[in-house]
């Protein structure tokens, strides 16, 4: 069991790439887990979800709207190597015209991992966990289409004995054209720093910057999503010497993305189904997870996610199957709560 959690953490910083930035370069990367069953099943990330739900508050604070007024979400993920982590969201409208306010919370539990010595031996059992409390607020430009609306987050954070203090702001803007029921967003995450950190050395936040666009088809009931990702940093894709080819001659055609590939690696897609009914499908694919994550020579739909929700009166229940690898999956768990 240790050993899974081991390779888990390996693995975290990898699969973080296929959702944030390089990883092992930032710390609170638990910041950019799904938050969500609706989100996973988009394709693992979404600015756009203008709705009832407040956990898209968590990705883009200027998503928070009335709509949202009372709403209760809590969110479960038994994630990789036994490691749980999940979220609990809440809106509140304050003027039925302008006003909205959002509290969210997101923990993971690293579980407890076998300690030991540089000799080997054995130190005991010890365990990590990392929690961040957020309050949000929105507000719509007055005679526009236009909403703002800012996060500010602490971040917790304990591995092993070493602890450490955060703060962090997110600032989003979205356009919402109801005629045409078009959201477009764009989003800046993480801006922040740690008050305390786990030894001597400050580490950086995973700041991050993105796009989104999301449209539901005129008298179809269909809604489609389009996310840009980890706009701040530029190159994304990379040379993968583990799959340059080698002809018979030895020559060496690298494996060397191109102009195209890159941008595909900052692209998620995503589709819902029957979006405002008591059922719907969402259907998500994760470009750069997919690429990132494949293996060569096996059908593994890394990258391929899918999800449905189910409302009961005021109940709603939500479940998303995500695709890593042939080896990793996880499974999304989600209730929201009407409490008017």
């Amino acid at each position: 069991m240790a050993k899974n959690r081991v390779l888990f953490l390996l693995l975290i910083f990898f699969c973080s790439t296929a959702i944030a930035q390089i990883g092992g370069k930032y710390t609170y990367q638990f910041l950019n887990l799904v938050a969500s069953p609706r989100q996973a099943a988009l394709g693992g990330k979404n600015f756009t979800i203008y709705d009832y739900d407040p956990t898209s508050a968590i990705f883009n604070p200027a998503t928070i709207n009335a709509k949202m007024d009372n709403q209760l979400s809590v969110n479960y993920v038994n994630y990789l190597g036994d490691v749980n982590y999940g979220t609990a969201s809440y809106a509140y409208l304050y003027d039925r015209r302008t006003q909205v306010f959002h509290t969210s919370v997101n923990y993971i539990n690293y579980g407890t991992f076998d300690g030991y010595n540089e000799f080997g031996e054995s130190t005991g059992e010890f365990g990590g966990g990392e929690v961040a409390l957020s309050f949000g607020y929105a507000y719509n430009i007055p005679f526009s289409d236009f909403y703002i609306g800012a996060n500010l987050k602490l971040i917790s954070s304990k591995l092993e004995q070493y602890t450490s203090l955060g703060g962090a702001v997110d600032l989003g803007i979205t356009y919402y054209y109801e005629d045409w029921d078009l959201v477009v967003s764009g989003v800046v995450r993480n801006a922040g720093t740690q008050f305390t950190a786990y030894d001597e050395v400050y580490e950086k936040l995973p700041l991050e910057v993105g796009l989104g666009i999301s449209q539901q088809v005129k008298d179809i009931p269909i809604r489609w999503h389009v996310t840009l990702e980890n706009l701040q940093q530029w190159k994304l894709a990379f040379r993968n010497t583990a799959r340059d080819e080698t002809d018979l001659e030895g020559n060496v055609q690298a494996n060397d993305p191109g102009f195209f590939n890159n941008i595909l690696r900052h692209t998620i897609l995503g589709v819902e189904l029957f979006p405002e009914g008591g059922f719907n499908i969402r259907l998500g694919y994760n470009f750069r997870r997919g690429e990132e994550l494949r293996i060569e020579d096996q059908r593994s739909f890394a990258g391929l996610s899918g999800g449905f929700s189910v409302k009961f009166n005021k109940l709603r229940l939500s479940y998303t199957y995500a695709r890593y690898n042939s080896a990793a999956s996880s499974s999304f768990f989600g209730l929201n709560l009407d409490l008017n």
